[in-house]
Order: structure tokens, then sequence, then C-alpha cells
């Protein structure tokens, strides 16, 4: 009896632990992957102001306007795909590195602006509660 009410707690934490990791990460998580990833050309602040741009082709957007520059609302998907990678191709001023294969792990659910459940990976969802959380208004 003893051992099934051991495995059943074990069983019990693994399911804690699951759940605990599927819950959207905080800004406070994005931070640590903006500052490992992104601060060179991005800037500290977010704004497009980096240790890296002089040598850019082109300026690094302002991210602290992307929800401005989108009639008020964060634009999730698209923040996700200039991230991932999806929205470059070989067009000149797009110096972003693809960082797509760079923030793997383990996907969580993160809900989109349009509604859609989109799986994703933990890294790129704490960044993008990072990013969320910069954003300033008009």
């Amino acid at each position: 009896m003893s051992r099934t009410v051991s495995v059943l707690g074990a069983l019990g934490l693994v399911a804690l632990v699951a759940c605990a990791t599927n819950e959207m990460p905080t800004a406070v998580e994005g931070a640590a992957v903006y500052a490992d990833n992104c601060v060179l050309c991005h800037g500290a602040t977010g704004k497009g102001d980096g240790p890296l741009v002089a040598g850019l082709d082109a300026r690094p957007p302002d991210l602290t306007r992307l929800a401005v520059e989108n009639g008020g609302t964060f634009p999730r998907s698209r923040a996700l795909s200039h991230i991932d990678g999806y929205t470059r191709g070989d067009l000149p001023g797009q110096n972003m590195p693809e960082f797509g294969a760079l923030l793997r792990g383990d996907t969580i659910p993160v809900e989109t602006e349009d509604g859609v459940m989109t799986p994703t990976p933990r890294p790129m969802a704490a960044l993008l509660a990072y990013l969320e959380s910069l954003q300033v208004e008009g």
C-alpha cells in the first residue's frame, strides 16, 4: 500500500511539474533570453541602439513601439515570425539572424492576437513575453 501511495505521489509531482512548465513564461525569464541574444543590436532598452548598430546596413527597429505601430495591439504572430526567421529572405537590410534554430526547447501553447494557439519553444515564448512588457503607449 505504501509503495502505491509513493508511486501515486511521484506521478502527482511529475504532473505538477509538467503543468508548471506549460505556463506562459514571465517577462523576467524572457529578459535573460533577450540579454543573451538581442541586446547587441537592439540595445538594453530595446530601442535599436545596441553596440553593433554602427556596423549594420540598417538600424534595428525600436522594439518598444511594436504595439503602437500595430494599432495598439502587440503583434505576437509577426514578432514570432521575425524572431524565428520566417519573414526573412534575401531582402536588402535584413540583418537579423534567424533565432528559431537557437531558441529551441519544450513547446508551450502561445495565443496569438488572432486567437490561434501556436506551439512555441519556451525560450521564444519567454522572449515574446519580455518584448510585450517593453511596449510603450502612443
